[in-house]
């Protein structure tokens, strides 16, 4: 069966805004339609002026299903689970699935998977679901239950539950205790939703583990770890095109500013490493003017470069001397490390999650247990420039083979086509 598809892309990120799983949908779309399927998106967000917006991005039709909560601790949350997944499961059955069939309804992420695997199994199209991160398995989709331990969370009891919610409560505080029930039967509507869906597509060996041990609920569902895709043919132009941003060497931190991505180690790694190069920061979060203030405590020059474009964050990404990535919660599947890597860039980086998947530690990626030894990677680093332009070699002849976009979008089409033809799977 080698006819075009049609695929709705359900998510709850999308260019031109978006993090790391909204570039991942976006390369999954280019790929999909480079391959000569039609693939439209529907993605659903919070924020003003609720309502349904058309628009495009490049070639793709974006359909924009708006909700709004009130900002306010937990309630949030709740609230964005509840009435989005309501809202986006009657969007589809009533006025885009019966008017629009498709082939195949592939959710990319948490907002947009339980709504569509709903609408998906009412009218009896196939539905796909991409797992990025860990929310089947933790309410807050982090596995973090307190910021200030060094210990992630084992599992969704009722008293880790109890610790979990206080941090994010607000002054709230133990008043919050009573949304316990609500978070336990939240996460058992996910797994159960999940169970349903026709095929599940994990983004790393890590993510597809902890699924199988924790979601007891999908033993029977098709599981495949399939990566993200990756526009190498993109990072091979900005490899070879760009020029230094800065004339110096720089350490280099991108993404989000937030306790999940180990901001908190980064600032005393890099003295305790003696580094004297400055560390230019793109991105930004909640935990900026901690950075900061460590910054001038600590006698270290930052550059605070805030949100980028993909291609400026390339660049710096291209010419930075080494990658500081201190993450503390489980990565699912980092894009900027699999970005780094592709241009060549030597990475230090805290050994949690999929970053296995993406590095081999010693020779494509110097991998740490604790901030100790994140610390130690990054001064043995900044000390010797052959290791780091071997490094930086292996792990970008190793990732443009096994993340490049072509290949990887290949694999999601064999799952969509094992589910219309399941005798050719």
């Amino acid at each position: 069966m080698s006819f075009p598809l049609s695929v709705l892309l359900s998510t709850d990120a999308f260019p031109p805004v978006c993090g790391g799983s909204g570039w991942s949908t976006y390369e999954l779309a280019k790929g999909l339609s480079a391959r000569g399927h039609l693939v439209d998106i529907v993605k659903t967000e919070i924020g003003r002026s609720p309502g349904v917006y058309e628009a495009r991005y490049e070639s793709f039709r974006v359909t924009t299903l708006r909700g709004q909560v009130p900002d306010l601790p937990l309630v949030r949350n709740v609230l964005k689970n509840e009435k989005m997944w309501s809202d986006l499961a009657g969007y589809l059955l009533k006025d885009r699935l019966k008017k629009e069939p498709v082939d195949v309804l592939h959710a990319q992420h948490v907002m947009s998977t339980v709504p569509s695997i709903r609408a998906g199994e009412a009218i009896g199209v196939p539905v796909v679901a991409t797992v990025r991160d860990y929310w089947p398995v933790c309410y807050w989709s982090n596995l973090i239950y307190d910021p200030e331990s060094p210990h992630l969370c084992p599992e969704c009891t009722v008293r880790m539950m109890s610790k979990c919610v206080l941090p994010r409560s607000g002054a709230a505080s133990v008043g919050a205790w009573p949304l316990i029930p609500y978070m336990r039967r939240n996460l058992r509507t996910k797994r159960r939703s999940l169970a349903r869906a026709s095929a599940i597509i994990a983004v790393s060996t890590t993510i597809a583990d902890d699924l199988r041990a924790r979601a007891p609920e999908i033993a029977q569902t098709p599981l495949y770890t399939i990566p993200n895709p990756v526009d190498m043919v993109a990072l091979d132009d900005v490899h070879d095109r760009t020029s230094r941003p800065v004339p110096e060497p720089y350490v280099l931190y991108a993404g989000k500013l937030a306790t999940n991505k180990g901001v908190q180690f980064l600032m005393p790694a890099l003295k305790a490493a003696g580094i004297t190069w400055p560390l230019v920061v793109v991105g930004d979060g909640p935990m900026r003017g901690q950075l900061e203030s460590e910054g001038r405590a600590l006698d270290l020059e930052v550059r605070e470069l805030g949100w980028l474009s993909r291609r400026e964050v390339w660049t710096w990404m291209r010419h930075a001397a080494l990658l500081a990535f201190p993450s503390y919660g489980p990565e699912s599947l980092s894009r900027v490390l699999i970005e780094a890597a592709a241009l060549g860039v030597p990475i230090a980086a805290m050994d949690t999650g999929g970053t296995r998947d993406i590095l081999h530690a010693g020779t494509t990626g110097l991998l740490s247990s604790d901030p100790t030894g994140f610390a130690q990677d990054l001064a043995r680093l900044a000390a010797d420039e052959r290791l780091r332009a071997s490094i930086g070699a292996a792990a970008r002849a190793d990732v443009r083979v096994r993340f490049a976009a072509p290949s990887v979008v290949e694999r999601v089409e064999q799952v969509y086509r094992s589910l219309l033809e399941p005798e050719a799977a």
